[in-house]
């Protein structure tokens, strides 16, 4: 990490590697928690009972709790603290996906995905507006990226640890193997709750392991307030007023086209990530050693982690936005349509689903430095919350798809298909960019009242 520019200044540097590993290591235990159901299913469904399509909608119904309160849990975040907020809703999904071991019918699996949706809605956009404290908009994109590799470490650590608890734990206790996967892989983020609040500065001015003149300079180069933590002001007057300006969001062509393009962007992505334990499961013959079904699990995440940073690097250095999201989409789309394919060989498949997280995955770092072209102060907050919650909507759409198109054909060439097929649309959305969104530094900042100017 050291050569990378956004590390050049020792005291930028200072702030990345105190700050980054640490986000990173959370948004792992976050999105091992949102995905490890894909695992659990692979012995839930006989055990319970479960449709294909009933584990397509449990999968996916998380992100209906996640859209409803992820802009009021954003706007929160700004007004009370990241150390706090961020805490918080650490501990709120851990317990959550702890108590999905209590599943045992189709209600109570429902219910719990919500709640689970509830209870982390806000993590992400509230760390992508933490890092706009720190780091200028020509890093964003590489920072970004650095950060959201944990989506594929998740799954490079988290595929074999998942079979090997889920095989290993099996009738401990009298309990299933994938209950003790929701109460073992759920228990770290209550844990890390507290972590959090000892560790995580709210900005660069409340952070002690910086000297005065640190946090100066890293304030002045950004140009901007960097400390917008507001105790003096009433949460919900506040708060208000905050859902009123990203509700006048909805009215600007940007930040509509920023979240219809990542709403085709994330039903390819989390199609994959709900189901490919099984389709690796399929494609391999349908054997019951959950280890190598993890192990084989992990090999295409493995490989879309280092195109996503080296994509996300070559944005920052050249300024450009649109082919970097419009071309590797265009290759995932076409590598997962064909990873379905009747007659190919199991290397082959994986080869091609390597390819298809790759091009899906390296989209991400270049899409969130989108926004915050035109976005500033309180409009970021919201604006970051609103893209991702709308878009994650797609969240339920791509699993319920992929388990209504198999449980109708009985396989799974046209569930990829249907995959491919949104990645293949949001490509051709990413060329449609309006022209002040394919370059940084183009746009003009969204204003939203005087306070954030």
């Amino acid at each position: 990490m050291s050569k990378l520019s956004v590390m050049e200044h020792p005291t930028i540097r200072k702030a990345a590697l105190r700050l980054l590993p640490f986000l990173f290591f959370l948004y792992v235990i976050a999105y091992l928690d949102r995905v490890n159901v894909g695992f659990a299913a692979l012995d839930m469904k006989k055990d319970l009972h479960f449709t294909d399509t009933i584990y397509g909608i449990g999968a996916g119904i998380f992100f209906f709790g996640y859209f409803l309160f992820e802009v009021p849990s954003n706007l929160i975040l700004e007004k009370v603290g990241a150390r706090k907020w961020i805490a918080r809703i650490m501990f709120t999904w851990g317990a959550i996906s702890m108590a999905m071991a209590l599943v045992r019918d189709v209600p109570s699996f429902y219910s719990l995905r919500f709640l689970l949706g509830i209870g982390e809605a806000g993590f992400f956009p509230g760390v992508l507006l933490y890092l706009t404290y720190w780091f200028t908009q020509k890093e964003r994109a590489q920072v970004v990226a650095l950060f959201m590799t944990a989506n594929a470490v998740a799954f490079i650590i988290g595929a074999p640890l998942s079979g090997w608890i889920t095989q290993a734990t099996h009738n401990w206790l009298g309990l299933f193997g994938w209950q003790w996967l929701f109460i073992l892989e759920g228990f770290p983020a209550v844990l890390f709750g507290f972590v959090v609040l000892a560790y995580l500065p709210n900005g660069p001015h409340d952070a002690k392991w910086l000297t005065p003149e640190e946090r100066d300079y890293i304030q002045s180069r950004l140009g901007e307030r960097t400390d917008r933590h507001n105790s003096d002001e009433p949460l919900m007057q506040g708060l208000k007023r905050d859902l009123k300006i990203a509700g006048e969001q909805l009215h600007d062509s940007r930040v509509l086209h920023c979240f219809t393009l990542f709403f085709l962007m994330v039903g390819g992505m989390y199609g994959i990530n709900f189901w490919i334990p099984q389709i690796v499961k399929d494609m391999s013959g349908g054997g019951s050693d959950l280890i190598k079904v993890g192990l084989l699990t992990a090999i295409p995440y493995s490989i879309s982690a280092c195109v996503m940073v080296l994509n996300a690097r070559h944005s920052d250095k050249t300024g450009e936005r649109r082919f970097h999201i419009a071309i590797p989409a265009m290759i995932g789309a076409i590598a997962m349509a064909s990873s379905g394919l009747p007659g190919l060989p199991v290397w082959a498949r994986l080869a091609l689903m390597a390819v298809a997280a790759s091009g899906m995955w390296a989209i991400l770092g270049p899409f969130w430095a989108i926004p915050q072209l035109f976005l500033r102060g309180t409009a970021m907050a919201a604006g970051l919350a609103l893209i991702n919650s709308v878009g994650n909507l797609a969240g339920f759409a791509g699993p319920f798809l992929v388990g209504w198109v198999k449980d109708k054909t009985g396989g799974f060439m046209y569930p990829l298909m249907v995959l491919g097929l949104f990645s293949l649309c949001g490509s051709i959305l990413a060329i449609l960019l309006p022209p002040g969104l394919r370059r940084r530094n183009d746009a003009e900042p969204l204003t939203t009242s005087s306070r954030d100017q």
